[in-house]
């Protein structure tokens, strides 16, 4: 059964979601949601103009960064350095395109204006990391951003205007998360793109599991 969160900061037990992955309904998108949100695996997802919807969903599509697969086509890319690759540079650039970007069998966006205050808020904060992808003409070809806390990164949403720049990007940052210790890339909800990155499943305790341990590594930096 649905819970309702209303103007109190609070969310049900991730482990009681139901079936269809959504924990709870209402709320808004202040800093103060939001991070407790994320810090327990818990995002938004809705359409413009309804309610909020908060989502769990277990078992939970993930990637490990260690484990980013890289096929053989993609490696040409990287081979030739087909793009450059930068980091926190455009964000607002980023988020437009994705919330524009036309795809497959969806019409339209979750991505209203409501969602990119809440998200620009918090790259402010330094807790959303957008990536950028450039052709060799200066141009951006594409690109990413998630809400980047402690050794997790929550992916949101990425966008190509050239033929496999979003992957170029995604792969691009997984090696970097793998290079800095990174538990997890959490994909929420899983698709043919990420599966071929290497996208997969796994239980919604061991992805519990992850965040609490990623929560004190959090606080300890933060005491420290």
């Amino acid at each position: 059964m649905l819970r309702f969160v209303r103007n109190n900061i609070w969310f049900p037990h991730p482990m009681v979601v139901d079936k269809s992955g959504i924990l709870s309904i209402g709320g808004d998108l202040s800093i103060e949601r939001l991070l407790l949100a994320y810090h327990y695996g818990i995002y938004p997802w809705y359409n413009v103009n309804e309610p909020i919807l908060w989502w769990c969903p277990k078992p939970r599509y993930v990637i490990f960064p260690e484990a980013i697969k890289v096929s053989k086509s993609m490696r040409s890319y990287f081979n030739q350095e087909k793009f450059d690759v930068t980091y926190n540079q455009q964000f607002d650039e980023v988020i437009r395109q994705c919330q524009i970007i036309k795809r497959k069998n969806q019409r339209g966006t979750w991505i209203s204006e409501e969602v990119i205050e809440a998200y620009t808020n918090l790259y402010h904060m330094g807790l959303v990391t957008s990536v950028e992808v450039w052709n060799k003409a200066g141009n951006l070809a594409g690109g990413l951003y998630g809400v980047n806390i402690g050794r997790v990164f929550f992916g949101e949403s990425m966008f190509s205007l050239e033929s496999n720049a979003s992957k170029f990007g995604f792969i691009s940052l997984a090696r970097q998360l793998a290079l800095d210790n990174y538990m997890v890339i959490d994909c929420q909800q899983p698709n043919a793109h990420l599966a071929s990155l290497g996208g997969t499943f796994i239980s919604g305790q061991e992805f519990h599991g992850i965040l609490k341990k990623n929560r004190l590594i959090s606080l300890q930096s933060t005491i420290l």
